[in-house]
């Protein structure tokens, strides 16, 4: 009787110990999906920020359209962008697009004057700030969720339970993004 006594609390003690993996885990993955839904907030609202940059620009700049294709075609790359590899990439290249239409506008002092494109610039200076916060809260929520995932015991519950590492937000060119670009005129 004492042995069915220890074999029913071993089992009642190692069911617990799955639940709770199970619910840390749901909790952990949660966060994660959490923090990538705000990133892609942030780059839809920046995405839609982006044609009135350009349109801005492209009213004084009417000879530089290769700037403006290659923004355009970054900004439609984030937005059908379904991964977090596919975004980062995305990102990329949008970062250097806006970079070459800032050159661009930097040429024009009547632009650099302009309270609509003013207004533009500091509303992108923003979205920027919240990227690079959101990118900070979903990196580290996956740094927590990969953890839980691959150490001892987790790690020999987790994959059965349904639980994947998490892919981090990483650009190519990290130093490009690591601070928001600077568009003072």
């Amino acid at each position: 009787m004492i042995v069915l006594w220890i074999l029913l609390g071993i089992v009642v003690l190692g069911a617990l110990f799955i639940w709770a993996t199970y619910n840390g885990l749901v909790r952990l993955n949660e966060r994660v999906n959490e923090a990538w839904s705000d990133i892609t907030v942030q780059l839809k609202y920046r995405a839609d920020l982006i044609p009135n940059v350009v349109e801005s620009v492209k009213g004084y700049a009417k000879h530089e359209r290769e700037a403006f294709e290659s923004v355009t075609k970054a900004r439609t790359s984030i937005m059908s962008a379904k991964t977090v590899k596919e975004s980062a990439a995305a990102e990329g290249a949008l970062e250097q697009g806006l970079g070459r239409i800032f050159a661009i506008a930097e040429a024009y002092p009547e632009l650099k004057a302009n309270t609509n494109f003013i207004k533009l610039q500091d509303q992108l200076q923003d979205t920027e700030d919240k990227l690079q916060a959101a990118r900070r809260f979903y990196n580290n929520g996956a740094k927590d969720l990969n953890t839980k995932i691959k150490t001892f015991p987790t790690n020999v519950f987790a994959r059965k339970l349904g639980f994947a590492v998490r892919d981090y937000f990483e650009v190519k060119d990290r130093a490009k993004i690591e601070d928001a670009p600077e568009v003072k005129f």
